[in-house]
Order: C-alpha cells, then sequence, then structure tokens
C-alpha cells in the first residue's frame, strides 16, 4: 500500500507530531474557562481543579458540599474546606478505536480523524502548561494513560493511539467505557470523548450524567456521510477484509429504514448532550480537524 493511501486509513505517529505547529494557533473550550486568577479555572463545582489545603471554621455563604464532616464531628464546631488553585489543569481524551471506526467512503477512516482530533487536543493542552492523559479502547482492550506535564506525556499519548494493544478481555464497550472513564478521569478534569457514540444507551447516559458533575465534558461525535445518507440506487459491496457486506439502496423501505436510524441515534446523542449540559460537535471523515476545532 502506498504511503499515502496507508495515511488514509491508518494513523502515523508522524501525522501526529506534526500537528503540534496547527495546534499552537487554536484556542478551545478550556481556554475560556480559565480563572481571571493566573494559572486557575473557574468552575461551577468548589474544588473542581483544585487541591485540599486547609479546614477553617464555617462562614455564612459557604458552600455546604465543602463542609469538612470529619473536623465538625471532632471539634463540635463547623469546619468547611479550603482549597487552593492548581496550576495545570488535567485534560483526558478519550478515544474510539473499535473496528467500527476503521471505515470511511470518502476522506480519512474514523479512527485516524479521531486520532488527529484527539492529537491537536493534547498539543493545544500542552501548549497551555495542562496534564495530558488519555484513554484508547478498542473491541478487546482498554488503555488508560496517567495525565502528566510536558511533551513527553502527549508523546506517550501518541503512543496509545497508534499501537493499540490487543489483548483477550471481555467485549469492551462504549458503556464499559465510560465507567472505566469515571475511574481514571479525576474531578475537576476536562473530558474530550472522541467517538462515532455506537451503543449509546441508557447505563451509558447514566455514566456520562455522573462524569459530568465533576468535570467539563465535551463530546466529539466522528462520522462518516454514507452513515447518514445511503448513496443512490444501485448495489455497493462493503468490506472489512474478513467479511463481505452487499447493500442494495434499491430497497426503498430499507433505505427509509436505515435513515431513521441513524438519525433517531444521532437525536439521542444530541439530546443527551443538551440535557447534561456538555458541549458537543460533529467531525467527518472529510472535514479539516483543524478548522472544525477552531
Amino acid at each position: 500500500m502506498k504511503t499515502t493511501e496507508s495515511n488514509l486509513v491508518s494513523v502515523q505517529l508522524k501525522t501526529l507530531v506534526n500537528l503540534a505547529k496547527p495546534a499552537s494557533l487554536l484556542k478551545l473550550h478550556h481556554s475560556a474557562i480559565r480563572s481571571r486568577q493566573s494559572g486557575g479555572y473557574v468552575s461551577r463545582f468548589k474544588g473542581r481543579g483544585m487541591e485540599f489545603d486547609e479546614a477553617r471554621l464555617y462562614q455564612p455563604g459557604d458552600d455546604i458540599r465543602s463542609i469538612d464532616w470529619r473536623v465538625t464531628a471532632r471539634t463540635g464546631k463547623t469546619h468547611t474546606k479550603v482549597f487552593r488553585e492548581e496550576r495545570e489543569r488535567p485534560v483526558f481524551i478519550s478515544v474510539d478505536n473499535r473496528p467500527a471506526m476503521h471505515f470511511a467512503t470518502r476522506g480519512v477512516f474514523k479512527s485516524v480523524q479521531a486520532a488527529k482530533v484527539a492529537a491537536l487536543l493534547a498539543w493545544t493542552a500542552q501548549h497551555k502548561g495542562d496534564r495530558i492523559g488519555g484513554q484508547v479502547y478498542t473491541d478487546s482492550i482498554c488503555q488508560e494513560v496517567k495525565p502528566q506535564n510536558g511533551k513527553h506525556a502527549v508523546l506517550r499519548f501518541f503512543n496509545a493511539l497508534v499501537h493499540s494493544r490487543s489483548a483477550i478481555q471481555l467485549e469492551i464497550t462504549l458503556e464499559k467505557t465510560l465507567a472505566r472513564l469515571i475511574q481514571h478521569a479525576r474531578p475537576g478534569s476536562l473530558v474530550y470523548i472522541i467517538s462515532d457514540f455506537r451503543g449509546l444507551n441508557q447505563k451509558a447516559e447514566n455514566h456520562l450524567a455522573k462524569l459530568s458533575r465533576h468535570c467539563d465534558v465535551v463530546l466529539i461525535h466522528i462520522y462518516d456521510e454514507l452513515e447518514s445518507h445511503l448513496p443512490a440506487k444501485g448495489r455497493y459491496r462493503f468490506t472489512d477484509e474478513q467479511r463481505d457486506v452487499v447493500i442494495d439502496t434499491g430497497d426503498n423501505q430499507r433505505l427509509l429504514s436505515y435513515q431513521q436510524q441513524y438519525q433517531q441515534r444521532l437525536e439521542y446523542l444530541q439530546h443527551t448532550a443538551k440535557k447534561l449540559g456538555l458541549l458537543f460537535f460533529q467531525c467527518s471523515t472529510t472535514d479539516d480537524p483543524i478548522e472544525v476545532l477552531r
């Protein structure tokens, strides 16, 4: 396979590294929620993006969620936890690398586009001085990379993107992945979830709701145009080099059912994001990810 063709269907480390320069020009979601104080972040929740400093006597107006119940019980007087702002914020990037992401009818594979978006986000976070970590999952393995500072952290994350490890495990679903994400993304993190969101259900939505209570969450939907609209009438063959599927788009009933199912999945995803207050946007396999993030 030629190098150009290879870049369309598989992600190359060099490609991700070369996105450092264009990423330096991006101003993304997390830069807009920085605190006016140097290095800190504004948050709806006391303690998100902050470290515990000390306990002091409760004062009128203090958030009751910050009450230190252990000190209160020990002293007999109500105490409140005081937090110190962190200089860096954890940025956690979850990337879907399941088989359905290795697909496209135009542009690049969804998996390649997802990796490029993730790389731009990682470089942007690194330029801002934030800690970068992430999660890369296939249908059989879910690998987490602990948030750390510096370029070495970005490269560790890229290595996970390029070299997804294989292992024999139970089936990894979106629901299970989000459950793991809750355990690994510490409160106060900025969490990007890059996926086609196949398998989004009520349980997965519940995990998103729990995650959003303590983290800022951004959903990035990666899709191919064919997934939303089948081509003109005819018979089309698709293959993953192991199985073949032939679709007859001349069957109007099947065509209508396919498009309705896709639209229902998309509307459910959009509704979930809106209901939970999550930032949501889309990126197709033909989009320029730099322009999409910009």
